[in-house]
């Protein structure tokens, strides 16, 4: 690991590293060569954004500190790899959305980022037999087809897309809000042990980190930056599967929709994305000819 890409892993664990606050400190230090383990507080403030020196965090006393070299060291013996923006396993359309994460954390076979078409598949957390219904018919042949299924790991359909993408063969990735020591539902604990087995699993996070509200639509950003196109399958109005689409949208990629009764709140969603100008899905080929 050269001393640079290690500086900036190790950066990552500080804990006011916020997007924005690397990119501060890569504007002034671009080759983050202030941050060695002999730093001094002076030297510190001298890099890190007005506000955000170790003074906020008084238990911090200096930038390298023994924990944070022994998280890092027990990665690999984990089978955790770390990925930066600046390598060259770094995927390439994930690097043209808004702030793409400065590193994925990974645990599982990471060839799958190189794998195309990706297509990310998100829905309501409180799933109903019209989405499960939804994903039996329209997934044996996207999988056919060598799609590669994006998802949240979280309950509903995101889980329904990972399991119904292993139950037919084909490959998956997902994508978790906290780090990879703490999954989130617990109820997805299995699912995800076996993802990192035989399937992928990143996060921007430490794998130390507990997820925080914030990072569950700051996480959306990443699963369509991942892919070709985003596949939503069942939404209510203001639903953060929405907030996908809008990712998705704004980033130039394809938003599919599935549509559903106009008495079904879970359709609801999915039918304004439609009338907003989302693909109408009824058919697996509706998204294979698009993509």
């Amino acid at each position: 690991m050269n001393q640079f890409r290690e500086r900036l892993i190790t950066l990552l664990h500080y804990p006011n590293s916020s997007w924005n606050n690397v990119l501060k400190i890569l504007q002034k230090d671009p080759m983050l060569e202030l941050l060695h383990p002999n730093h001094s507080t002076a030297q510190l403030k001298m890099v890190f954004p007005t506000n955000e020196t170790p003074s906020s965090n008084p238990s911090i006393d200096c930038f390298f500190p023994e924990l944070i070299h022994e998280q890092i060291q027990q990665y690999k013996s984990n089978d955790i790899q770390v990925i930066t923006i600046f390598d060259k396993e770094y995927p390439a359309y994930l690097k043209e959305i808004y702030q793409p994460p400065w590193a994925l954390f990974a645990k599982g076979d990471i060839s799958l980022l190189e794998r195309e078409p990706k297509l990310a598949v998100v829905g309501s957390r409180q799933a109903t037999q019209y989405g499960r219904n939804a994903i039996r018919l329209l997934f044996p042949q996207l999988i056919e087809n060598n799609v590669l299924i994006v998802s949240g790991l979280a309950k509903g359909i995101d889980a329904l897309a990972h399991q119904y993408a292993i139950k037919n063969g084909g490959r998956t990735i997902g994508v978790l809000a906290g780090g990879l020591y703490h999954i989130y539902p617990r109820e997805n604990l299995n699912l995800a042990l076996e993802m990192m087995d035989t399937q992928l699993v990143l996060s921007e996070y430490p794998p130390d980190t507990k997820p925080q509200k914030w990072h569950f639509p700051a996480r959306n950003r990443i699963i369509s930056g991942l892919s070709r196109g985003t596949f939503i399958i069942e939404a209510k109005r203001k639903s953060g599967s929405l907030i996908t689409a809008n990712f998705a949208v704004n980033e130039g990629r394809e938003v599919f929709s599935l549509p559903g009764s106009i008495f079904n709140p879970f359709s609801l969603g999915t039918n304004d994305l439609i009338q907003q100008g989302a693909k109408l899905i009824t058919k697996a080929e509706d998204i294979l000819e698009e993509l």
